[in-house]
């Protein structure tokens, strides 16, 4: 039987990337699947891909109307809202600290961070009124071992990872579990700036050679473990810090 059969989830920036991964494998697993992104061309070209499980929605993370509108889809189009699975995230350019000017560092909390307040607010009523849920959060190996040159991503990070474990110990009488993923560098859209280099064998093998399994994350890995998160399998599991990172953070 399908892992995630019967529920339905919201995922976050799956117009592309980790969050288009994710979104198809839930559908592939049963599930039932919003897909939120502020590029809905993008999101709805996946949508479509995946067929009439999925639906796409403009959503700005950082706005909280969006949060409850993309809330509010999820239960008028399915129903329910068993799964969140917040995804969406940006960086700034891999360089000294002080070089990031404060609008990009303002951005960056606001889309990382104040996101998950308002995905707070328009998510847990709803689980809490049908008596449980799983938040996943994408958080990163950043937030554990961080790397020079991404410091206020870090920062953002390291937020995400400690708020999932402080959600998740407030929400468990409810029977929410929160959890956060804490991906390695895969190669996506932000791969670029997150290397602050440009994309050659030579720079890509830098980073690589700090990966003990020798290769950077996949979308296919990112998915898989959200898949078992949002599954009934890991029921007893909440508040965990998850690297999928090939050993990096050892």
């Amino acid at each position: 039987m399908p892992q995630l059969n019967g529920k339905t989830a919201i995922v976050t920036g799956a117009g592309s990337g980790f969050g288009a991964g994710i979104a198809r494998l839930y559908a592939q697993e049963g599930a039932k699947v919003v897909l939120a992104d502020i590029n809905l061309d993008a999101a709805q070209g996946v949508a479509a891909d995946i067929g009439d499980q999925a639906t796409a929605i403009k959503t700005d993370i950082a706005v909280r109307a969006d949060m409850d509108a993309a809330v509010q889809h999820c239960l008028d189009t399915f129903g329910s809202l068993n799964i969140i699975v917040n995804n969406a995230a940006i960086t700034h350019k891999n360089q000294p600290m002080l070089d990031v000017d404060e609008d990009t560092f303002d951005r960056v909390f606001s889309i990382n961070v104040k996101s998950m307040y308002h995905m707070a607010q328009a998510v847990v009523p709803v689980m809490r009124k049908q008596g449980g849920g799983a938040i996943i959060n994408i958080g990163s190996t950043a937030g554990i071992r961080p790397r020079p040159g991404l410091t206020w991503y870090n920062a953002s990070k390291g937020a995400v990872n400690l708020l999932s474990k402080s959600m998740a110990v407030e929400l468990a009488p409810d029977n929410i579990r929160v959890n956060a993923i804490c991906p390695v560098m895969g190669v996506t859209g932000m791969f670029e700036l997150f290397m602050g280099l440009p994309d050659t064998p030579e720079n890509r093998q830098k980073f690589i050679s700090t990966i003990p399994l020798g290769r950077f994350s996949t979308a296919e890995d990112i998915a898989r473990a959200a898949v078992f998160l949002g599954s009934d399998a890991s029921e007893f599991i909440t508040g965990v810090e998850f690297p999928v990172d090939g050993g990096r953070t050892i």
